[in-house]
């Protein structure tokens, strides 16, 4: 509607400026202005229809109802309608067989063209046929009295077939975009599902990932921030309360945990029970990771208050991807960072402490590290040289 009504806008303002261009052609083809303003008048009409009818059209889909087929089909008519009006008007001042040739033949096509956004195949089908029909009925009733080629029945008959097969070819595309469309919507609607589905069980990020490489991330070496945090004391606490209660426990603690970890761009790996592993820096990385998660950290030490946590901070070189079966799989990260991370947290306990972290994070996380009181070197389980310990809370 908008695109028709821009259109014979156009020619409302290109008419009286052709004409007054060109008068000497204008005057010797017409033999008064009053066609020139009949033109100019139905044009005009024509305008307000579509407008008219497109604010119409708008209402009734804001409201979810769908417009009728039999007044699809009656705009269809009108709209189709308008060159041969053109020509009617003409041909009081022209003769029809010149005018039958003329430019208002051409605006047929453009109806048949713009009917190929109503995405179907029977609209421009009948665009065309009534394009055709009403081509056909006026050079049959007006242009066969001469003698040139352009009124011999033949001409006619074919000139109103190309009309007709334009509306098919029309309706053939409408169908063709209705289809990929269509695939495109269901598409979106499978990804949308599979990251709301999905996104529950793992980050956000992840997610992504799997989308844009498959159902397979290949493994690969890089440099991440683990982080480690732990409910202290989970089992007294929870010894007396009963298992709805423990659940609703663990998932305010893990709600708050999994918007800031994903904000910070982390990713939670997987839930402990009682904490949680999250990973800075894979699948994705942003470049400061270890400045990610430490400012993560902060943010959980003082968000959480209804039960003390410790948190442990590590970063170096790990490997990253699904592990698994064909049947199971799981993204993963695996290397000493990893485990190194996990002493880290357990030293919460014997520092009384919620949140420590290794001099690696430290000197690469800028200005998040601040106020981080060194406790020295650290021997921990698993590794034969000490760990610099750092403590921020």
């Amino acid at each position: 509607m908008a695109m028709l009504a821009a259109v014979f806008g156009v020619l409302a303002i290109v008419f009286p400026v052709v004409a007054w261009t060109f008068r000497e052609d204008y005057e010797r083809a017409f033999r008064s202005n009053a066609t020139l303003g009949s033109l100019m008048a139905v044009t005009l009409a024509f305008v307000a229809y579509w407008l008219l009818v497109r604010r119409l059209l708008a209402r009734m889909l804001a409201r979810g109802v769908t417009p009728p087929s039999a007044l699809r089909y009656l705009n269809a008519l009108v709209e189709t309608s308008v060159p041969s009006l053109f020509m009617l008007i003409a041909f009081r001042d022209i003769d029809p067989a010149t005018v039958l040739q003329g430019p208002p033949v051409f605006l047929y096509g453009i109806f048949i063209v713009l009917s190929t956004l109503r995405l179907e195949f029977a609209l421009p089908l009948f665009t065309g046929a009534v394009a055709a029909a009403e081509y056909a009925g006026l050079s049959l009733v007006h242009g066969t009295a001469g003698d040139a080629l352009t009124a011999t029945h033949g001409f006619i008959f074919m000139k109103s077939l190309m009309l007709l097969l334009s509306g098919a070819a029309a309706g053939f595309v409408g169908v063709q975009l209705r289809g990929r469309i269509g695939r495109v919507l269901r598409a979106a609607e499978e990804r949308q599902r599979i990251v709301s589905a999905f996104g529950q069980q793992v980050s956000p990020a992840v997610v992504e990932e799997l989308l844009r490489q498959g159902p397979e991330i290949a493994s690969r070496r890089s440099f991440v921030c683990v982080m480690f945090m732990d409910i202290r004391n989970f089992t007294p606490l929870v010894e007396r309360r009963s298992p709805e209660e423990i659940v609703a426990l663990q998932n305010s603690v893990f709600a708050v945990a999994i918007d800031v970890v994903n904000r910070h761009h982390g990713v939670i790996n997987q839930f402990l029970g009682d904490g949680f592993m999250a990973t800075f820096g894979a699948p994705l990385s942003t470049g400061e990771d270890c400045r990610n998660a430490v400012a993560a950290a902060r943010e959980l030490v003082e968000r959480i208050r209804e039960v003390k946590i410790g948190i442990g901070l590590h970063a170096g070189d790990a490997v990253s991807g699904n592990v698994g079966s064909a049947t199971r799989k799981q993204y993963s990260i695996t290397g000493n960072v990893v485990i190194l991370a996990s002493r880290i947290e357990q030293l919460n306990k014997e520092y009384d402490s919620r949140l420590l972290l290794s001099r690696e994070v430290l000197e690469r996380c800028g200005d998040a590290g601040r106020g981080a009181a060194a406790l020295g070197a650290v021997h921990v389980k698993g590794r034969e040289d000490p760990i610099e310990i750092y403590r921020i809370a």
